[in-house]
């Protein structure tokens, strides 16, 4: 089959690589509709992981299952699916508690599974024509048959959840006022399920003017971090309190913002104790990992930042860190979609079909030609 390979930083190649198979009595294969390029899977592309050469990218991912393994029960030739970046067995005491992100069976001796992913298992990834999904009953997310809401859907698999987790991070409530911290696509759902959620007033921090774009589009408010400090921008605008509530969309890739081609690691979080009013609460989906080859300084380079925590104790503010444990919410945000209350896909900015990944990436990870989210589709029809 076709699959995005990884081959050295800022190289990718589709090439054929082997069929995905049944390799156990619960696992399902799922012919590939749709796959989205994430934010994360830059980090890799740029070289700034661990990653080695051979790794077929791809964690968000929808399709239709073409074969069902013997112990399937709940699945059927047929059947539109999402599934979870996350991998997970369903029954371990990190699942059965509600975190499937820190997973303790799919990948042994670290808490946490993925598709497609450095360090994250022996998961191949979707941005392929097929997939095989394991513990299938339990990672499978089912969809009404058909094409309609494919682009609403596949965003289940990661961004959709992962930007409300920073708002369950965050406790963010009705009538809260929020900061939030990139205006990528994680940054974007984030503004999105805090407008979702009821929050007062929205402010979306980036440099980017098409992307604080969208998050007017949304109703929440562009603060462009270059044009002065960004948490003085937001205390003008909250009666020099700051806000109730911030989002941490960027992560460990941050940059300065006296200089926006200089990289500083902690730039958002700092910044963000100084957003947040006393007793806040922080919500930090964004990356952080505990190596990094490319880091700015010996100590960012093993994931060691700077943090103001002298002023963070001070102002009695709560952090909620990690990546999303997606089964927590894509059933309902499904149904949002469903309903017609939610519509995520407006952050969607390219539809191509999966031999134009190489381009993508490139225009994906410059920020060029309005590239905010690209959405794959191998096979045809759906590409556009």
């Amino acid at each position: 089959m076709k699959a995005v390979v990884y081959e050295n930083p800022f190289d990718v190649e589709v090439r054929d690589v082997d069929d995905p198979r049944i390799e156990h009595p619960n696992d399902v294969i799922v012919r590939v509709t749709s796959s989205a390029i994430c934010g994360s899977d830059l980090h890799m592309y740029e070289g700034r992981t661990a990653a080695e050469a051979g790794i077929v990218f791809g964690h968000e991912n929808l399709g239709i299952i073409e074969e069902v393994g013997s112990g399937v029960t709940s699945l059927e030739v047929g059947d539109r699916v999402v599934m979870p970046f996350n991998v997970a067995c369903g029954f371990c005491k990190n699942c059965l508690a509600g975190n499937t992100g820190f997973c303790l069976t799919v990948n042994p001796g670290f808490a946490g599974g993925a598709y497609g992913y450095v360090a994250m298992g022996p998961y191949m990834g979707g941005q392929a024509e097929r997939l095989r999904v394991p513990f299938a009953d339990f990672n499978c997310l089912k969809l009404p048959p058909g094409e309609e809401f494919e682009t609403d859907f596949v965003l289940l698999a990661d961004i959709f959840p992962t930007g409300y987790h920073g708002c369950e991070l965050a406790e963010v409530s009705p009538g809260e006022s929020v900061a939030v911290f990139g205006a990528g696509p994680v940054g974007l759902m984030a503004a999105y399920s805090a407008l979702l959620r009821g929050a007062s007033k929205v402010f979306v921090v980036d440099r980017v003017p098409e992307r604080l774009a969208k998050a007017a589009e949304i109703g929440a408010i562009p603060i462009d971090f270059t044009q002065s400090d960004p948490a003085e921008q937001i205390k003008a605008q909250t009666r020099g309190e700051g806000t109730d509530k911030g989002v941490d969309a960027v992560g460990y890739q941050a940059h300065s913002h006296h200089d926006a081609d200089h990289e500083e690691p902690a730039v958002v979080l700092n910044t963000l104790v100084e957003t947040v009013r006393p007793t806040g609460m922080l919500g930090v989906p964004g990356l952080y990992v505990p190596s990094d080859p490319g880091g700015p300084d010996e100590h960012a380079k093993h994931g060691q930042l700077l943090l103001s925590i002298g002023k963070m104790f001070e102002k009695g503010q709560r952090m909620g860190t990690g990546q999303c444990n997606v089964k927590r919410y894509n059933r309902q945000l499904r149904d949002m979609i469903i309903s017609g209350r939610a519509k995520p896909s407006f952050v969607v900015s390219h539809e191509l079909p999966l031999d134009q990944a190489p381009q993508a990436y490139e225009k994906f990870d410059q920020r060029i030609e309005g590239y905010t989210k690209v959405i794959l589709h191998p096979g045809h029809g759906l590409a556009a």
